[in-house]
C-alpha cells in the first residue's frame, strides 16, 4: 500500500498519542503505532494494554489498504527532523518493509505484522452508560482532582479519580487520605445515576488531549472500559476494579469557625515560613484570632523558627490548627479564586478550604485537608 501524508501533520498526532506507550513494557509490539489504511483514512493506534489511544487523519492521495506496525521511537525521532513537505510512504504488505521517501531522500525501516497487535476494546450498546459532556467542564474535572490521586499500592481505588453522574450534577472526586478534592458540575447530569474510577495515566493523557479540543466529549462506560472519544482523538482505558469509598462522610457538616484570606497572600506565606519546618514532618501552624492569622513553623533539631502575620476575616473561637505544608501549598495554587474560606470545627477535624468567589456559577468546588498534630 501506498499513501502520502504532511510530514508535521503526522507527527503533531503521533507525539500526541505517543504518550500512552510504556518504557517498561514486556510485549515488544506496544513498542509500535499500529498504522491501518481503509479507504481515504489512517487510523493511527499506540497502547500499553490498559490505555488506548486513537487518532485519524483523512488521506487525499491512498493506493490500496491494509495494517502494519511501525516502530514508535525511530518513526518521531525520523519526523522530527523534517521541515514541513509531504512524505509518500510505501508500505510492502508481505516483508513489512517500509520506505519513506521525502523531496530529497529515502529512508528505509523494517515494520512487523498488525495482525499481532492486541485487540481493542470495543462497547457493548446495552452495557453501558454514556453521557455527552463539554470539554471545558471535563478538563476542569480532572484539573482540579488530578493532583489529590494517591500512590497506593494496596488500595488501587484511591489511585484515580472518581467519575460520578446523577440527575442533578456529575462530580469529579480524588484523595489520598490526606487531602480531598470535591469538583462538582451542576450543568453536566445524567438520567441515571452511574459512577466509575478513572486512572491517573489516562486522565493525564486525556488532559493533554482536552487542551486542545473545541467540541463536546462523547464519554460512554460500562464496568471495566471507559471511552472518550474527542474530534481528532479516541481514549479508551480500562478502569479501576473496586468501590470508592463514601467521601461525602469525611466532609465535615458544622464548622462554626471560618476565616477569609487573600489566596495568594497565604500562599506565598506558607511557602515561606516552611522552609523552616521540620523536614520530616512539614507541619505549619495556623494561629486564629480576631483579624489575625500567624503562620509559624519551626524545627528544633536545628534551632530554627518562622513567624509571619496576616490579616484575615475570622469568626469564630482562638484556636491553633496544624498542617502539612506541602499539601496546604497544593491545595491552595489549585482554588481559582482570589480569597479563600478555611472553615474548621476544631483542630482534630479535617477544614474545608473553598473559593470565596465562584469562577463559574455552574462549578462547585470543596477542598479538605486532614491536620497535623501539634506538640504544644
Amino acid at each position: 500500500m501506498k499513501f502520502v501524508i504532511s510530514s508535521t501533520e503526522l507527527l503533531s498526532h503521533l507525539t500526541a498519542i505517543s504518550k500512552v506507550i510504556s518504557s517498561k513494557s514486556t510485549i515488544p509490539i506496544l513498542d509500535n503505532f499500529l498504522f491501518e489504511i481503509a479507504e481515504n483514512n489512517l487510523t493511527i493506534t499506540a497502547s500499553d494494554i490498559e490505555s488506548t489511544l486513537i487518532t485519524r487523519i483523512e488521506l487525499d492521495n491512498v493506493d490500496g489498504e491494509g495494517i502494519i506496525a511501525v516502530p514508535a521511537k525511530l518513526l518521531i525521532d525520523t519526523l522530527k527532523e523534517f521541515p514541513e513537505q509531504p512524505l509518500t510512504f510505501h508500505v510492502d504488505n508481505s516483508t513489512f518493509g517500509i520506505q519513506i521517501l521525502s523531496e530529497n531522500g529515502k529512508y528505509s525501516i523494517v515494520g512487523y505484522d498488525g495482525e499481532d497487535f492486541p485487540e481493542i476494546p470495543t462497547m457493548d450498546a446495552d452495557s453501558g452508560a454514556s453521557v455527552k459532556i463539554n470539554h471545558k467542564s471535563l478538563l476542569k474535572g480532572i484539573d482540579k482532582t488530578l493532583f489529590a490521586t494517591a500512590d497506593d499500592e494496596l488500595r488501587p481505588v484511591m489511585n484515580g479519580i472518581f467519575v460520578e453522574m446523577t440527575p442533578q450534577f456529575m462530580s469529579f472526586v480524588a484523595s489520598d487520605a490526606h487531602k480531598l478534592v470535591r469538583y462538582r458540575r451542576l450543568d453536566v447530569r445524567n438520567e441515571l445515576e452511574a459512577s466509575f474510577i478513572l486512572p491517573k495515566k489516562p486522565a493525564a493523557l486525556l488532559k493533554s488531549l482536552l487542551a486542545k479540543e473545541t467540541a463536546d466529549i462523547f464519554v460512554e462506560f460500562n464496568d471495566k472500559n471507559a471511552f472518550f472519544r474527542l474530534s481528532n482523538y479516541q481514549l479508551i482505558c480500562r478502569l479501576v476494579e473496586g468501590n470508592y469509598p463514601s467521601y461525602n462522610s469525611v466532609i465535615p457538616a458544622n464548622n462554626p469557625n471560618s476565616m477569609v484570606i487573600d489566596r495568594l497572600a497565604f500562599y506565598n506565606t506558607v511557602k515561606r515560613v516552611s522552609v523552616f519546618a521540620n523536614q520530616a514532618s512539614n507541619l505549619v501552624k495556623l494561629s486564629l484570632s480576631g483579624s489575625q492569622m500567624v503562620v509559624s513553623a519551626q524545627d528544633i533539631d536545628f534551632s530554627i523558627s518562622a513567624v509571619e502575620r496576616l490579616q484575615c476575616e475570622y469568626e469564630g473561637e482562638d484556636m491553633e490548627i496544624g498542617f502539612k505544608s506541602l499539601f496546604l501549598q497544593e491545595i491552595l495554587s489549585n482554588i481559582p479564586s482570589s480569597e479563600v474560606r478555611l472553615e474548621m470545627s476544631d483542630p482534630s477535624r479535617a477544614g474545608l478550604i473553598l473559593p470565596e468567589e465562584k469562577e463559574d456559577q455552574d462549578e462547585d468546588v470543596l477542598m479538605l485537608l486532614m491536620p497535623m498534630m501539634i506538640n504544644v
